[in-house]
């Protein structure tokens, strides 16, 4: 049987035991903050996932940073919202992000303009095996091994003898040569 044992402070007695690195205090603050942390968060980063390591990396710069707070330039809150929102900021602002939003699975693209189109997809029909036979043989032997021989992008790195960046930056480059033939 699991009991909740939410630890509860006062801001005065959170912030002097933040500042004296007492892991109790992360603990009160997590249970008294980290819904309304992760609400800022989540209307930022649309993706669940990168939000909640988001909030991590935020509760992880508060325990960190917790000497540099200053009471007499606002509340605690008010402090751990500006690190909660200014990470989220940040992160959309990444190149990593903004690259991870460009890849998009080919099982993801194919849904969607099957969810568009409410049609059925058959591969043969719309010739797909020609289009990609038809992309350059780097191209080719990346998405065979990942798409349809079911290899992780580092096994397929491994198998190739290939950087692992390489092997997704062919990959995308295949995936958007193919959707010049759907798009």
């Amino acid at each position: 049987m699991t009991t909740n044992n939410k630890i509860s402070l006062t801001e005065e007695q959170l912030v002097l035991a933040l500042k004296a690195q007492d892991t109790n205090a992360m603990k009160a603050l997590y249970d008294m903050y980290s819904a309304s942390l992760f609400g800022v968060i989540s209307r930022i980063v649309v993706h669940t996932e990168v939000a909640e390591d988001i909030l991590q990396e935020t509760f992880l710069k508060i325990w960190n940073s917790a000497g540099t707070y200053d009471v007499s330039k606002g509340r605690l809150f008010t402090w751990m919202m500006n690190i909660a929102r200014n990470l989220a900021i940040d992160k959309l602002r990444s190149k990593d992000f903004k690259n991870a939003s460009k890849n998009q699975d080919i099982e993801n693209n194919v849904d969607f303009v099957d969810a568009q189109k409410e049609t059925t997809f058959n591969a043969d029909v719309i010739g797909l095996k020609d289009m990609v036979t038809a992309l350059k043989p780097e191209f080719t032997n990346v998405l065979d091994m990942v798409y349809f021989k079911g290899y992780t992008h580092v096994e397929a790195a491994e198998e190739l003898d290939l950087p692992l960046g390489t092997v997704k930056t062919r990959i995308r480059m295949a995936i958007m040569e193919l959707r010049k033939h759907f798009n």
